[in-house]
């Protein structure tokens, strides 16, 4: 039996985000996850928007936790070194009707407290040359930005990490019961017994619920798919550009990245929980719609379709509470967007719950702050150079498209919340990201893996276990 004070199932960003938190404070405390990887579900794969939260309707928890996870994102971003831009959103309206919506959204956007104006025609299109000429106004609000949802996710652990919290990765429950606390299986045949238990599980959290008790919600999975295209032009896109929303969702969306691709997305359709397939049908739709924000949308630079699915709520919120029935047993599902903007407050406010219900205590010790990242891109001619002559390995290029050297790579094996797989490097540092899609570099970082973690080649998975890239020896000649 393994005893903990609190687990956390699910390892995305909100599970990630609660570890974080609470590590701040003396409590023994476990994530279990599925995958082979933190943030390899919902959070890889989204719109990596930190919403500013206009849109949310006054008085729900979506409209609370994202307007206060936006004003938290920038200070957390600083102190895990994660990649974050505050480059505003334009929510674009086309028609008389639409240009009504906008006046009801600004409307909103006062109610939640959130900064907004509206553009008019003459200097929206200064704002954005590429919009389509048929637009009427807009939506400017200034506090969205974007972020880096997997450097995000990871550097979230990996600060618990280092405060202490623990990590079970290729942890799949499989039973909960309560016993004096609770006593959580997984699919290894690991029991871990704990004072309170967090539900973090993403389009699976109704499931793990519905494990102890009957539950009032469920999960309405919905695919969306995504166009990423390559650095082309950075002046092409510079605000997060929205069509107006619906009942559905806020529609498709251009937007530039914290790497400086661009993504056009998402579709929207009710799906299977584990159909993450990119369809001609979904994408031709998607190309179709984006066409309403900007009619020449270059996909001749397109690099990569990916697609996420997304927890909707059959509540229409995000249910976030302790179950009535089982005390300790705290639910965190439905987190649909904007969740990855909601994120943080949620850790926060989950943990601080936590605390009262445990009457934990503050450390002395807490470090608030990830070791700093050495990034090629973000230095200058004369810091990279005095690098390179202390530690040659950040003078070898490994990714040629993205830019990333040996020593990144290496770094990020190391740290806690470490890379094992090649997904994991490139999540964490980008080879295989950019034009040629690892063609170059994913030999490279196999032989990076397999010396620095001192393993066989054949071992190193792409993903999750049992996705080994190399399957056979081959005579040399």
């Amino acid at each position: 039996m393994n005893n903990y004070d609190v687990i956390i199932i699910g390892g995305g960003v909100i599970g990630c985000s609660v570890a974080r938190y609470l590590s701040q404070y003396n409590c023994k405390g476990i994530v279990l996850e599925k995958h082979n990887d933190v943030g390899d579900e919902t959070t890889c794969a989204n719109s990596a928007i930190v919403h500013s939260g206009y849109d949310p309707l006054p008085g729900t928890k979506k409209a609370y936790f994202n307007v206060l996870g936006n004003q938290m994102m920038p200070k957390l971003c600083e102190e895990l070194d994660v990649p974050f831009i505050n480059n505003g959103s334009l929510t674009v309206s086309f028609s008389d009707e639409e240009d009504q919506t906008l006046l009801e959204l600004l409307e909103r956007a006062k109610q939640n407290g959130v900064e907004a104006r509206i553009v008019e025609k003459e200097e929206l299109f200064k704002l954005e040359p590429n919009l389509n000429k048929e637009a009427h106004k807009a939506i400017l609000c200034p506090t969205c930005g974007i972020v880096s949802p997997f450097n995000l996710c990871v550097s979230l652990m990996e600060n618990a990490m280092d405060n202490g919290f623990e990590l079970a990765l290729n942890s799949c429950v499989v039973d909960i019961k309560k016993n004096d606390g609770y006593d959580v299986y997984t699919k290894d045949g690991k029991i871990y017994h704990s004072k309170v238990v967090v539900n973090a599980c993403g389009t699976y959290s109704d499931k793990i619920a519905s494990i102890l008790e009957d539950i009032d919600y469920h999960v309405i999975p919905r695919k969306g798919e995504y166009y990423v295209l390559d650095h082309f032009d950075k002046n092409f896109v510079k605000h997060t550009l929205f069509m107006c929303p619906t009942k559905v969702g806020k529609g498709v969306l251009v937007s530039p990245t914290t790497s400086y691709n661009f993504i056009v997305g998402p579709t929207n359709e009710e799906c299977d929980k584990t159909d993450k397939a990119t369809v001609a049908a979904g994408l031709n739709e998607l190309r179709e719609t984006a066409k309403k924000l900007i009619p020449n949308i270059p996909y001749q630079n397109n690099i990569r379709q990916f697609s996420g699915v997304r927890a909707n709520s059959s509540r229409g919120d995000f249910v976030i509470e302790e179950s009535k029935k089982n005390s300790g047993f705290y639910n965190l599902a439905c987190i649909m967007s904007p969740g990855l903007a909601s994120s943080p407050a949620i850790g926060d406010y989950v943990s601080k719950l936590i605390k009262d219900k445990l009457a934990l205590t503050k450390k002395d010790d807490f470090n608030p702050c990830v070791r700093k990242h050495l990034r090629f891109t973000k230095m200058s001619k004369e810091e990279y150079n005095k690098l390179v002559s202390e530690k040659k390995e950040y003078g070898h290029f490994i990714c040629r498209c993205e830019q990333v050297t040996e020593g990144e790579i290496m770094d990020i094996i190391h740290r806690n919340c470490g890379a094992t797989t090649v997904k994991g490097v490139k999540k964490r540092v980008r080879p295989g990201f950019g034009r040629c899609q690892g063609t170059f570099c994913e030999s490279e970082v196999i032989k990076v893996l397999c010396r620095e973690l001192n393993v066989d080649p054949m071992s190193i998975n792409y993903s999750d276990l049992g996705t080994e890239i190399l399957k056979y020896d081959v005579k040399r000649r």
